[in-house]
């Protein structure tokens, strides 16, 4: 394939949006939307809000309460909301930093490995080959790691062709991730690196620091995925804004009538999507549209890294000393 042949790209050309919205994110329903999510409390409490004003306005029967109780019932809601998603976009924003936090590791771990590490013969060659690969290899191991898709078996499936050392056999089902099973390559690397003179003490202490940043994003993104909101509170959030959704109608059946049906229904609407965009946001390492792209983040790395191993391979003027 020459470089006509070949599909035009550009650095984070998986991560970024290519595609103009054809339609304005107001009048979008299903991708990426909550709808699906909220249409059941939503409709629940509309047939609800409906009963009660059929029965006061047609069957004379008075079902009205002061509207003194909605500002206070209005804050509680309105403060467990601003928690909620507060707290739930904070961990969608840790996730992404700390991913390109990895990226940025594995970034600086190929650029030193491939410009400095041994090259003396081709056996050193061939495994500077292999721990650049164990370095994407370890991103795949991380997504598949927070998904919970225990994949080794997906040591052998198609996304590790390639990556990582032939005859390996994780051990994930003994209890050890992936990811901290492929550090240990990379940190021999180091070594080897500094026995044979190519990594002085300081560059080895850079690079042994690098492997631990890298390690302590990977523990942090873990917290993130093991620590959900506490159950207690999706409990109570949950119980509260039920109570006020129903109990809102009462005290606007005698101001609106029948007019309270659409009204509720909208307000239903806003406070429901509210929390179930705190929902979508709580675990951020999914496959969701709403999720992190980590599968587009990972592939543009893994580009990146692959075109710069090629032309180490051809012996590029800027990988040697």
């Amino acid at each position: 394939m020459d470089g006509r042949d070949r599909k035009p790209t550009f650095p984070l050309s998986r991560s970024v949006r290519q595609k103009a919205r054809r339609w304005p994110l107001a009048f979008r329903f299903i991708k990426g939307a909550i709808h699906h999510v909220i249409v059941i409390p939503v409709l629940c409490h509309t047939l609800i809000t409906s009963a009660i004003v059929y029965i006061d306005q047609v069957q004379g029967v008075r079902l009205r309460i002061p509207s003194t109780i909605v500002p206070s019932l209005s804050i509680v809601v309105g403060m467990m909301l601003v928690f909620r998603n507060s707290s739930s976009y904070d961990r969608f924003w840790g996730g992404r930093c700390n991913l390109q936090t990895i990226v940025t590791c594995v970034r600086n771990l190929v650029r030193a490995f491939l410009v400095c590490g041994p090259s003396d013969d081709d056996a050193d060659k061939i495994e500077k080959d292999k721990v650049v690969r164990v370095l994407i290899g370890m991103l795949h191991a991380l997504k598949n790691h927070l998904r919970a898709e225990w994949a080794v078996g997906g040591i052998n499936s198609v996304e590790y062709a390639g990556l990582l050392p032939r005859g390996l056999r994780g051990k994930e089902e003994e209890g050890v991730g992936l990811f901290v099973e492929l550090a240990f390559i990379v940190e021999r690397y180091i070594k080897r690196g500094v026995a044979k003179g190519a990594f002085n003490a300081p560059q080895s202490s850079m690079l042994s620091g690098q492997l631990n940043c890298l390690l302590d994003s990977y523990g942090h993104m873990e917290t993130i995925k093991l620590t959900p909101i506490p159950v207690c509170h999706q409990i109570h959030q949950k119980q509260v804004l039920a109570l006020y959704c129903t109990v809102l109608p009462f005290c606007l059946v005698d101001d609106l009538g029948w007019l309270s049906i659409p009204i509720i229904c909208l307000i239903c609407f806003t406070l429901y999507g509210i929390e179930g965009i705190g929902e979508a946001l709580e675990d951020p390492f999914g496959k969701d549209k709403n999720d992190i792209k980590m599968e587009a983040i990972i592939s543009d790395c893994q580009q990146e890294v692959l075109v710069l191993l090629e032309s180490w391979r051809r012996n590029g003027e800027e990988y040697t000393v």
